[in-house]
């Protein structure tokens, strides 16, 4: 122990205060996965990882195009010419073909509706970069920004942990399937004033991570008109945006800006990122458009802390430009990821498990209230516990994501092939016993259970290869993964 505090005594306050959220059931689930990750044939029985919202399903049309298209690469014959060009390109902005590009797909995937500047895209080193990028313009130590709930638990890290600023939960519940309110909203703003804290802005997901839904017009229109009049800013996390794959089209916070008579565009901003639309999250793309000038100027010169490599810039603009190749790839993508949601949620419906009506996403929202042996958060750990031991499945508990209600819990269907899906619900089907027609077997459920790899230490680099799974992710930490 004398050891240990001497340690953090020679480290800085940021790296040793722990506030970066890895202590919690969601980073727990990753290290029991990454402890035994399951493998078809080499570890049957292990865990499936179904907590990462990664999209690789259509990957295979970015390969074929990358075949087809060799000057895009610097490491062709084709386009080695560029090499020396890229490799000494420094400009903060970017290039201006990868920008354009950008800001051409931005458009795209909002269906043509909205047209966005080129010179407004501030690089980050993903959404993680560019939405701790954002906060660092916008908040000062001890700041705060409301968030609705339920969600992702990791913008404790990307939001707070180095920039001090503070998260307010809005609370909204599964009787309106979790519809951000205005009523909600002033509660939570007024509870934050009444504490003597100053609340500088909203943040929203849209599509909603872990909801898997999207927010429609009036809705957005609300939340726009809250912010002008309190005068706050709003950042839109839109990552998901290219993943709806049912109902009406997704509708961004720049399309109702367009319609608000009476809009403050100084307070309004936007991050994206290339790893969930595309599935290309090695890649760290991320930006944060913001319709704001001094945020644009400022936020270039802190990007310098996580710039895109050129080479990647370089490669995705000649991707990204090919209209052709785009739409082709949306539409691909919204139907693979259609019929992988249609086959998940109809093999839980199998065993009457439902989820929360969805179009968007990586994801489902369980809904495994009616198993809880208790009704409460503790209930709802018990039972992940139970999922994470015994099923073996890498689920993240609604606790984890500040959820109001016990017994919710995200599920990530995209990450896997079909046979691992299958796999999945088979384990599923064998947990709740439906098969046999036999009830859940709840004596096997322990209280004490405890799953806690807190001080546990993962060294990818000596993990054996025969343990990574070809279907699902390699192991890596969980600070530099999770999603």
């Amino acid at each position: 122990m004398a050891l240990r505090n001497k340690s953090f005594q020679l480290l800085s306050e940021i790296a040793t205060n722990g506030n970066h959220g890895e202590n919690s059931s969601y980073f727990d689930g990753w290290k029991a996965y990454e402890s035994d990750p399951f493998h078809p044939t080499e570890n049957p029985q292990g865990v499936i990882q179904m907590g990462l919202a990664e999209n690789p399903l259509c990957l295979d049309l970015v390969e074929d195009w990358i075949l087809n298209n060799p000057k895009g690469s610097i490491c062709t014959p084709e386009g080695v010419k560029w090499f020396k060009y890229i490799a000494n390109f420094q400009d903060y902005h970017g290039l201006p073909e990868f920008r354009n590009a950008l800001a051409n797909l931005m458009s795209k995937v909002r269906g043509g509706r909205v047209r966005f500047d080129p010179d407004r895209i501030v690089m980050g080193g993903g959404a993680t970069g560019a939405n701790e990028l954002i906060m660092f313009c916008l908040a000062n130590r001890g700041d705060a920004f409301l968030v609705p709930s339920p969600y992702y638990p990791a913008f404790i890290r990307d939001l707070c942990w180095r920039t001090k600023a503070q998260l307010i939960p809005v609370e909204c519940h599964s009787i309106n399937n979790f519809k951000i309110t205005r009523e909600a909203l002033e509660e939570a703003y007024n509870k934050a004033i009444d504490a003597n804290i100053n609340v500088k802005g909203l943040i929203i997901t849209n599509p909603s991570n872990p909801l898997g839904t999207t927010m429609d017009t009036e809705t957005l229109k609300s939340i726009v008109s809250f912010i002008n009049e309190k005068n706050i800013h709003l950042v839109c996390d839109e990552i998901y945006a290219g993943t709806v794959f049912r109902g009406h089209c997704f509708v961004s916070v720049s399309e109702v800006m367009q319609e608000l008579e009476h809009c403050n565009k100084d307070l309004i901003h936007i991050v994206y990122s290339l790893s969930k639309d595309l599935g290309i999250p090695g890649f760290r793309v991320g930006i944060v458009y913001s319709y704001n000038d001094e945020v644009v100027n400022k936020g270039r010169k802190m990007s310098s802390f996580g710039l895109v490599s050129t080479q990647s810039q370089y490669f995705l603009a000649a991707l990204l430009s090919d209209d052709e190749f785009v739409e082709r790839f949306l539409a691909e993508s919204a139907r693979r990821l259609a019929a992988r949601h249609n086959q998940f949620t109809k093999g839980l419906e199998k065993v009457n498990i439902t989820c929360l009506p969805s179009n968007a996403g990586l994801f489902v929202w369980m809904n495994l209230r009616g198993l809880l042996k208790e009704k409460t958060f503790e209930g709802e750990m018990m039972l992940w516990r139970v999922i994470i031991n015994e099923v073996k499945l890498n689920v993240s508990p609604g606790s984890a994501f500040n959820c109001s209600e016990p017994g919710w819990y995200r599920v990530c269907f995209a990450n896997m092939d079909d046979e691992t899906v299958d796999v999945a619900l088979k384990r599923i089907r064998a947990f709740v016993g439906k098969e046999t027609g036999k009830p859940v077997e709840l004596k096997r459920w322990k209280s004490n259970l405890r799953l806690s790899f807190s001080s546990r230490r993962f060294d990818e680099n000596v993990m054996s290869p025969h343990m990574m799974s070809p279907h699902s992710p390699m192991p890596h930490s969980p600070l530099v993964r999770a999603t």
